[in-house]
């Protein structure tokens, strides 16, 4: 099993209203992991409204390209309201933020307008991206995305990943790191 692999595999806790019961999210087979240093590997797919959006559209910024597992669920709400919350800061920085997940256009297009989120939301129902960056997991016999980011400088070099990040917080960290390597650039 490659570092990669262990790095991807998380455990997740639910809680049944019938009582408690434990499940695991565990990576699946994915291509490895793409590296700090590496070019970030493109794509293309639909954001919230349909529209197509490639990665390599956003060359001249940093991209906050996170993934996560599900729309509308309590991690993944937490965590997209403090990348909300801080957008102007990622604006002010020109930083994009890129959240990804299996979920399909029209569940984004809710998630976003339930919870008043602008930034960008993509589809990958056939999970191809989510595999492409080693990001594939399962919960159960759901297949997802699990919770990692990479953070993408503006010469669409990959400068920092996070995995099974902490949605409480991870928003911040991620507003440090650039901050950080602004500094130093």
């Amino acid at each position: 099993m490659s570092k990669y692999s262990v790095l991807a595999i998380a455990a997740a806790v639910v809680l049944v209203v019938a009582g408690v019961f434990v499940v695991r999210a565990r990576a699946v087979d994915n291509a490895p992991m793409p590296e700090v240093g590496q070019t970030a590997p493109t794509f293309t797919l639909p954001n919230q409204e349909g529209t197509p959006v490639s990665l390599d559209s956003y060359k001249g910024k940093w991209v906050v390209l996170y993934f996560y597992p599900k729309d509308m669920t309590t991690g993944c709400t937490i965590e997209a309201h403090n990348f909300q919350r801080d957008l102007d800061k990622y604006q002010a920085l020109n930083a994009v933020i890129l959240g990804v997940s299996v979920d399909t256009v029209d569940s984004h297009k809710q998630f976003c307008t339930k919870d008043s989120l602008t930034f960008t939301l993509l589809a990958d129902p056939d999970k191809k991206v989510v595999q492409q960056y080693g990001s594939l997991g399962s919960f159960g016999p759901m297949q997802i995305a699990m919770r990692n980011t990479f953070l993408i400088d503006p010469d669409g070099k990959i400068v920092k990943v996070w995995t099974k990040v902490d949605p409480n917080v991870h928003s911040a960290d991620v507003l440090a790191a650039i901050t950080d390597m602004q500094k130093k650039g």
